[in-house]
């Protein structure tokens, strides 16, 4: 089959195209021919060498990835024969080795995948999905609510704005570029702001013409972060999610105190450790997706070019979720 190798960290030209024996299921087990794999933001920072959270940084050569979709070609011992044949998706967890032709995966982390739901959003669906899931149990949205999602034509912002607008918030999506600012209103933003424009704070203000931001869904961090936190008005709440400024946000009980604000972070030890575990969340995603409640926007690359996906994803060149097609 074919790969992509790292053999060092590294930029992402690291990431090679390369022919490697194909993978044999062990114990509980399937094999899943792959007809989409998912890209991260967390795979770029492990394929830099960087500290990739509660996911430690594999041993050199090793294939990135852990979203996987397809369906299932061998069963391992001790895995019921009827599995094969079933499309399913699948969280790898703290293995790797989805950025393949063939990929093994733990039984327990399969979801068969009814006919109509594409691989592709499937695989945007179990991790990323799963991820906006955790968020929106934390922000809890209503139609009360003015909600701005920075980062809102990401992968996560995406999913964000739609079910804000579904539940009957006011949303406000901030996004890097114009295409982008545009793809946010597609979505169901109100009031799209390119926050690249240092008046952007400003101009959510005068579109929202006189109405606090109640709540703010912050992926970005750093000085768009602080933008969105200084929107808020009082009992006005922040649910953090990450920091793809490469700075997280800052605030300090003063913040707090001041604008009569609660901060949450919705990732981390929060939402592994949560009641119903991750797999939970994963169903709910899936679920949603299949409903077509939720749609998550797609940027397909050719497996071979995983080294572009990355550069394209790193430069915020991408919309929505990046996946790669074998």
């Amino acid at each position: 089959m074919h790969a992509i190798r790292q053999h060092e960290f590294g930029p992402p030209a690291n990431l090679l195209y390369e022919e490697v024996a194909d993978p044999a299921p062990a114990e509980g087990q399937v094999r899943i021919a792959v007809e989409a794999a998912g890209v991260h933001l967390l795979d770029t920072v492990i394929r830099k060498g960087q500290s990739g959270g509660p996911f430690p940084l594999p041993d050199l050569p090793m294939t990135p990835g852990r979203e996987a979709a397809g369906r299932v070609d061998v069963v391992g011992p001790g895995v019921d024969e009827a599995w094969r044949g079933r499309r399913v998706v699948a969280h790898l967890g703290m293995a790797s080795g989805g950025y393949a032709e063939l990929v093994a995966a733990p039984v327990g982390a399969l979801h068969e995948l009814p006919d109509d739901l594409a691989a592709d959003v499937a695989v945007a669906m179990i991790g990323t999905g799963r991820t906006a899931m955790g968020i929106l149990e934390v922000a809890e949205p209503t139609a009360e609510d003015v909600v701005l999602v920075t980062a809102a034509a990401g992968g996560i912002g995406s999913l964000l704005v739609q079910a804000a607008h579904s539940v009957g918030a006011v949303v406000v999506g901030a996004a890097g570029g114009a295409d982008k600012v545009e793809w946010a209103r597609t979505l169901g933003a109100d009031v799209g702001v390119d926050y690249r424009e240092p008046a952007w704070p400003k101009e959510v203000r005068d579109a929202l013409d006189g109405r606090d931001v109640t709540l703010a869904l912050d992926g970005v961090g750093g000085e768009i972060g602080r933008g969105a936190l200084e929107l808020l008005g009082p009992g006005g709440r922040i649910v953090m999610f990450g920091w793809s400024s490469g700075e997280p946000l800052q605030l300090t009980t003063s913040d707090l105190y001041t604008g009569g604000i609660t901060a949450s972070a919705a990732v981390g030890p929060r939402i592994m450790q949560r009641p119903g575990g991750m797999r939970d969340l994963e169903t709910r995603a899936l679920a949603e997706a299949a409903a077509g409640r939720i749609v998550p926007p797609l940027t397909r690359f050719p497996l071979a070019d995983a080294a572009q996906a990355h550069a394209a994803l790193e430069d915020r060149r991408t919309l929505g979720k990046t996946v790669l097609v074998p």
